[in-house]
């Protein structure tokens, strides 16, 4: 079998797309961030990672990516800048790693003739929902740096698919969470702050609406839609179909761990008012009809999961920091 590359393969939702694409019998290689420690992310301390080629550099290098792609038949292009909040502090950033590193895989691909090309979008691409569920045509707003880092992508993929013929598929995931996630992310923000024993725990904006997905169950929505011979040129939506506002989700947090803190908002957490994305709700319909997609994972169950992780991992957190 010829290998798939993942990009990103070192980060919260690579690690674990890495992992069971190797359970799953794929022949894979991972491409993680170059550091000169030579440290894989979530990938170094994983039974796989001895199994498994890993090569390490740089997404903005087109040259080590060309040379990455190099006997590969598909990819997952995970490789990406993600928090928001530092969006608005490096816009560059996030331009020269999503579109100028999108822009790379795109034209390795295509060079070399890849049966496969998987980008990673965001559903925050929609913004704030315009109707609910959303469905994989409603209007792209980009409301920060980053969103509108990933529908500049998207469409550089989508264009390659129009005038190349080149096979991409765009995975749009709703939010996921699991064990993993960075700290700055809502989920482990709250069971993190709550597990170290604060009876005031301090969040921003409690009113959005989130469509929340277990990392496994989101991972196997990347495999089932490369599995997939219907998607090709399409955008393909993973969520549940239901959503939380982030104060309900604090209530059940709470009640799983036992705890219930006093909240505290910080406005060093809360996004600018037009930035904000209100409410995101996940049409799932396409992926549920066009592959063999569904998902294992109740709110509950992945919950317990994630807050079982945490707390064997509490001492890689930072509580006391907040960090964008």
């Amino acid at each position: 079998m010829k290998k798939i590359l993942v990009t990103g393969a070192g980060g919260f939702i690579g690690s674990h797309l890495t992992e069971m694409l190797y359970k799953d019998g794929y022949n894979v290689k991972a491409f993680v961030k170059y550091n000169s420690n030579n440290r894989w992310g979530w990938l170094e301390n994983l039974d796989i990672s001895n199994a498994i080629e890993i090569v390490a550099g740089d997404i903005r290098d087109y040259d080590f990516v060309h040379n990455s792609l190099k006997e590969c038949s598909a990819v997952f292009h995970l490789a990406a800048l993600i928090g928001i909040p530092y969006s608005y502090v490096s816009p560059r950033a996030y331009i020269e790693t999503n579109i100028i590193g999108t822009l790379n895989i795109l034209q390795a691909a295509k060079e070399l003739n890849i049966e496969q090309v998987l980008i990673t979008s965001t559903s925050e691409t929609y913004g704030t929902a315009q109707y609910t569920p959303i469905d994989e045509k409603h209007p792209l707003v980009g409301q920060s740096p980053y969103s509108a880092s990933k529908i500049g992508a998207d469409q550089l993929a989508l264009s390659y698919f129009r005038s190349f013929n080149l096979p991409v598929k765009i995975v749009r995931p709703f939010n996921t969470y699991g064990p993993r996630q960075s700290a700055r992310a809502i989920i482990p923000t709250i069971i993190t702050q709550i597990l170290t024993k604060k009876e005031k725990i301090k969040l921003g904006n409690l009113k959005p609406i989130r469509d929340l997905t277990f990392v496994h169950d989101t991972c196997k929505g990347f495999i089932s839609i490369l599995k997939s011979d219907k998607v090709f040129g399409e955008v393909s939506n993973i969520g549940m179909g239901t959503g939380i506002s982030i104060k309900d989700l604090i209530k059940i947090i709470s009640e799983l761990i036992g705890i219930s803190p006093e909240i505290m908002t910080d406005s060093k957490r809360v996004r600018p008012k037009n930035s904000e994305v209100e409410k995101l709700i996940c049409d799932n319909s396409k992926i549920l009809q066009k592959t063999d997609w569904h998902p294992e994972y109740t709110m509950e169950t992945g919950l317990e999961k994630t807050i079982e992780w945490i707390k064997e991992n509490i001492v890689k957190f930072k509580p006391n920091l907040y960090n964008i």
